[in-house]
């Protein structure tokens, strides 16, 4: 005869059968659905199957009505797979991002679409805009900022010339680890692989294990990862993405000097973002030579409540020694108070263009 907990244990796994074939059926019908509203849209003319505010909306409700016990982000990011194949069944998407294969900026893209969107590495940020302007790619994914390390330099450049807009952030937490390869031996490593960036970031903590090893930056951590599977005295500072890619080993893992580094990507397209009810916008602005000009630039914001979140300075290429400021603050550019606030800046400046408002970061 079973025990108790043999019995008990059954009718759980049971129970847990029955939930599964439940789940399975419900994601069949909201599969169906996405189906009609595709159906529906093409009838309409409508050529616009991935609408960032809806998915941003619809997150944040699962978000707020979750009650355990997983948690909201592990939740949030169960939802993000089950609408990324709904979508796909719509439109699948094609989403370019600055590679190769393996880096942060793909594990950004997944994070922010989803495993059923089609990913495309580009060799540069640049060639990210052009795919998405030539068509080819329904959006590109880009990093903008890094906690530690501050501003990307290349993608604020980009914008000067691109007529692309942002349509939406992502935010992901940075791991790096130090890997090795099935031939390193690990007492005579000489040189560690990395991208610039991702050296700083770990600089503390080479300093106090690895003093003595070359630090060689390279374009990315991926190709930091491919390199190491060859060589016998180095090592690479990558993430878990391209650790698995690249079949290699963490000889020690999380060595980012600040526990909290994150960095933030932008996803950019061509088409405006609805409100979703927590948003930012982002504006570039050229000022006019004169004597307090940014004090005139930013005091419209103070005036109308705007809360500032970022402000970054690059050169214009309109002549020597002129400047160009990118912006991002609160809100959306249909809000009330932000309208006032882009009016009364165009007034002041030279030139003001909108790069975009788009929901605040979910995931």
């Amino acid at each position: 005869m079973p025990d108790r907990s043999q019995a008990t244990l059954a009718d759980l796994r049971k129970q847990i059968d029955e939930l599964d074939q439940q789940l399975l059926e419900l994601i069949s019908q909201r599969a169906r659905c996405a189906q009609v509203v595709a159906e529906i849209k093409r009838q309409n003319g409508d050529d616009v199957f991935y609408r960032p505010e809806r998915e941003a909306q619809v997150l944040r409700q699962i978000m707020e009505q979750n009650n355990g016990p997983l948690d909201d982000e592990e939740i949030a990011r169960l939802f993000r797979e089950i609408m990324s194949a709904c979508l796909a069944l719509e439109e699948p998407l094609t989403v370019a991002f600055l590679g190769p294969e393996g880096t942060f900026t793909q594990a950004a893209s997944l994070k922010h679409f989803g495993n059923s969107a089609h990913t495309r590495p580009m060799a540069a940020i640049d060639e990210v805009f052009r795919e998405v302007l030539a068509g080819t790619a329904n959006y590109g994914v880009v990093p903008i900022e890094n906690s530690s390390e501050g501003v990307v330099n290349h993608t604020l450049d980009s914008f000067l010339d691109s007529s692309l807009s942002i349509c939406g952030e992502v935010e992901l937490r940075i791991h790096h680890h130090f890997l090795v390869g099935p031939n390193t031996r690990e007492d005579n490593i000489t040189r560690v692989y990395s991208h610039p960036q991702s050296l700083a970031q770990c600089r503390k903590w080479l300093d106090a294990n690895f003093p003595n090893i070359e630090r060689v930056p390279l374009s990315s951590n991926a190709e930091a990862a491919r390199r190491v599977q060859e060589e016998w005295n180095s090592a690479a500072i990558a993430g878990e993405m391209a650790e698995k890619l690249y079949g290699l080993t963490k000889l020690r893992a999380t060595i980012e000097d600040q526990p909290d580094n994150t960095t933030r990507f932008l996803v950019i397209g061509k088409e405006q973002v609805p409100p979703s009810g927590d948003d930012k916008t982002s504006i570039m602005v050229s000022v006019h030579n004169e004597p307090g000009a940014l004090h005139s630039l930013l005091e419209p914001f103070r005036q109308h409540k705007v809360d500032l979140t970022r402000i970054e300075t690059r050169p214009s290429r309109a002549g020597k020694w002129s400047y160009v400021f990118f912006i991002d603050f609160a809100g959306h550019q249909t809000d009330s108070n932000v309208a006032a606030t882009l009016e009364d800046v165009r007034n002041r400046v030279a030139e003001l263009r909108l790069l975009g408002s788009y929901p605040s970061a979910v995931l």
